[in-house]
């Protein structure tokens, strides 16, 4: 992996993940360039090449060679975006970081607004949603947008806070805060991560109405628009963490079902035995299907409590890494009084 590092501190720094972006690099950070520029700050901007296999590394290095404040990372293999934005956030040295798409998806103006609303707010995670009151989508197929807005729906419960769109990418961070999640993911499923961990950790979260508008060209929207296996794969993904976030969701939900219809089947046993003198032969079916339902609802009860305290373990082993990582900081800003 290549990456260009400094140690000096800037006001912003904006992620940007890159994979085969071909001859749009050099428009599209050209772009970010001026939008910086004009919010009148020390920023720097950090393109991460996500393994590309055109020529989007190439067209970066030239771009830093014009401009010192392009500070692109690359490595060779494609990783994911998760990967990619691990990467840039890592790199960042920003009092504010924010992560937003190649092709300012989301509008040239969000960048400036999530860096106003940081300071302004004062909070630890800012994200910019299409889905509460004021934000919009256009341009997306209709199919993406209903599995969207399906996915959020179910994702908000089962995280903690108060957000209507979890899985967006383009969001604004406290930079130490960002900083300090011990971030693991490689797809797109760090969106969530961050969310979750976030929550964990006590940061605080806010969301800013945002427009996504999708700019592909007519070909790419229809090809997109199509669910295939790797549309398939998100959403089980996306499925999966939902459930381990919130286990009852799953494991809750379907033992309260089949406890609930054993003991409707039992009573139906009983009933027919102690009213209708039937005899234990023919209800014997009914009786063992009461039997094995009430079975199946307790046992996806106790699966509920080991995926509980599973996460819990996890939240806890969450919050000694960060303390970790917050004890190295401080010991790297103390300075050696025996110099």
């Amino acid at each position: 992996m290549n990456t260009e590092n400094t140690s000096k501190t800037v006001e912003l720094s904006v992620v940007v993940p890159m994979y085969n972006e071909g001859e749009a690099v050099t428009q599209n950070v050209q772009r970010f360039v001026e939008v910086l520029r004009k919010l009148d700050i020390d920023w720097e901007l950090i393109p991460v090449n996500d393994g590309s296999t055109d020529n989007t590394k190439e067209q970066l290095e030239k771009i830093k060679a014009d401009n010192d404040r392009v500070r692109y990372a690359s490595y060779d293999t494609n990783r994911g975006r998760g990967y990619a934005l691990r990467t840039g956030i890592n790199a960042s040295t920003g009092k504010y970081v924010v992560a937003t798409e190649a092709d300012m998806s989301y509008g040239e103006e969000i960048i400036g607004r999530l860096y106003q609303e940081l300071k302004n707010k004062q909070v630890d995670i800012l994200i910019a949603s299409p889905y509460m009151p004021g934000g919009k989508l256009e341009n997306v197929p209709f199919a993406r947008a209903v599995l969207s807005r399906g996915a959020n729906w179910l994702l908000r419960r089962a995280v903690a806070p108060p957000i209507s769109t979890v899985s967006g990418m383009t969001r604004g961070y406290r930079g130490d805060a960002i900083r300090s999640i011990p971030l693991e993911e490689d797809g797109k499923e760090i969106h969530l991560e961050i969310v979750s961990k976030g929550s964990v950790l006590g940061y605080k979260f806010d969301e800013i109405p945002a427009t996504l508008a999708w700019r592909f060209s007519e070909e790419r929207i229809q090809k997109a628009s199509k669910l295939g296996l790797k549309t398939v794969k998100h959403i089980f993904s996306h499925l999966l963490f939902g459930f381990s976030e919130a286990p009852f969701l799953l494991f809750g939900t379907v033992g309260i079902f089949l406890f609930s219809i054993g003991l409707i089947v039992g009573g139906y046993v009983i009933c027919q035995s102690l009213f209708a003198n039937r005899t234990i032969g023919v209800l014997a079916g009914p009786s063992l299907a009461c039997l094995i339902l009430i079975l199946g609802g307790l046992f996806a009860f106790l699966l509920y409590f080991l995926s509980y305290q599973n996460r819990e373990n996890k939240r806890e082993i969450l919050k000694v890494r960060q303390a970790i990582y917050l004890l190295n900081q401080e010991s790297q800003k103390t300075p050696n009084m025996d110099e």
